[in-house]
């Protein structure tokens, strides 16, 4: 993989070739004092919340220590992000005009390894706030913006890269649609269920007539139009059997190779099969691989990003009968400790 192929993936290369067949989007320019904000480590406080005016406290009743109170100080004074009025108001101007509701990623990634941390699970942003939620906790976004070239294999200097904020319209997409297609010397070699760690019925059905599909976008609106011939190309197939166009992806490691291997792509060998899933290879055509059996269902591989549940009830509030306990815990360590404190002195 080549500096070239990746920076030939960036979002803005490939966006205005193919515009007409994939998700409405636009791109904006990050000022640079947005991507400190990104890249800084500090404690995650997002802007724009109503509720920054005052920060909650907890009271302890001396009579009854289960007696928890909330109330509201307004003489707390609330730690806040920085505001970027100017480019927020850009954004969400770009938001209305996408219909209110966005995916957003950058250049190259999207966020999809932080949706446990939003309300909804999901990568669905209304606001810049809700951007910025997903953009600092994700390790993605951090690649993108400090290592986009890791596995490349020349020794050129890293190229200037302008760092951009993708907005895509909101598209429902099912999952079970989804397929990552390897591109090798402008040919197809391999096509793989998007979400492996699923099965999905209707792909083993319908495997010759999704596959011709695919290869007939390819061939009509992707091959050769690419400025690389070295690509991994992410499709959709609605229900109607049209294929729409994702995202394109460097041709490497960098590149989740999902039921097959990089080996296996690069050493030109025949694909074989193995127990976890279904392997064909059609006359003329690519292999294809999907999960065949519940048995061989996988958990996500973004589940290593999440934090505890418990740890995150906690950090928001969403159960308060564990942050009593935790209190409680806590208050109980305290007293332990002076205890022991006591006992040395005397």
């Amino acid at each position: 993989m080549k500096k070239e192929q990746v920076v030939n993936c960036q979002f803005s290369v490939w966006y205005p070739l193919f515009k007409k067949h994939t998700i409405k989007s636009l791109i904006l320019p990050i000022p640079q004092n947005v991507i400190d904000y990104l890249l800084d480590d500090g404690t995650l406080v997002v802007s724009g919340s109503e509720n920054n005016s005052s920060q909650t406290q907890i009271n302890h009743s001396d009579s009854d220590e289960e007696d928890v109170q909330w109330t509201d100080d307004e003489t707390t004074t609330a730690v806040t992000a920085p505001e970027f009025p100017e480019f927020n108001i850009k954004v969400q101007e770009a938001i209305n005009v996408l219909g209110g509701c966005v995916f957003p990623k950058l250049n190259w990634s999207a966020p999809r390894d932080a949706n446990w941390i939003a309300l909804n699970s999901s990568l669905q942003c209304q606001s810049l706030s809700d951007i910025f939620l997903l953009f600092k906790s994700s390790d993605f976004i951090t690649h993108d913006l400090t290592q986009p070239f890791l596995h490349c294999s020349d020794d050129s200097p890293d190229p200037t890269i302008n760092y951009e904020l993708v907005l895509r319209k909101w598209s429902e997409l099912i999952p079970g649609a989804e397929f990552r297609c390897f591109v090798k010397e402008n040919k197809v070699i391999a096509i793989s269920q998007r979400d492996y760690t699923q099965h999905y019925q209707h792909i083993a059905k319908q495997e010759a007539s999704i596959s011709s599909s695919i290869l007939g976008f390819f061939r009509d609106h992707i091959q050769y139009r690419f400025p690389d011939e070295d690509f991994v190309l992410d499709v959709y197939r609605d229900s109607s059997g049209r294929v729409w166009l994702i995202d394109f992806n460097p041709f490497g490691e960098v590149t989740d190779s999902l039921l097959f291997t990089w080996e296996e792509l690069t050493s030109g060998k025949h694909l074989t099969a193995s127990q976890t899933q279904e392997d064909t290879t059609l006359q003329d055509g690519p292999a294809f691989r999907y999960t065949t059996s519940e048995v061989t269902v996988q958990p996500s591989p973004c589940l290593s990003y999440r934090i505890p549940r418990d740890f995150l009830d906690l950090t928001t509030g969403e159960d308060a009968y564990k942050l009593i306990d935790f209190l409680k815990l806590k208050k109980g360590q305290q007293e332990e400790e002076s205890s022991d404190e006591e006992e040395d002195e005397s």
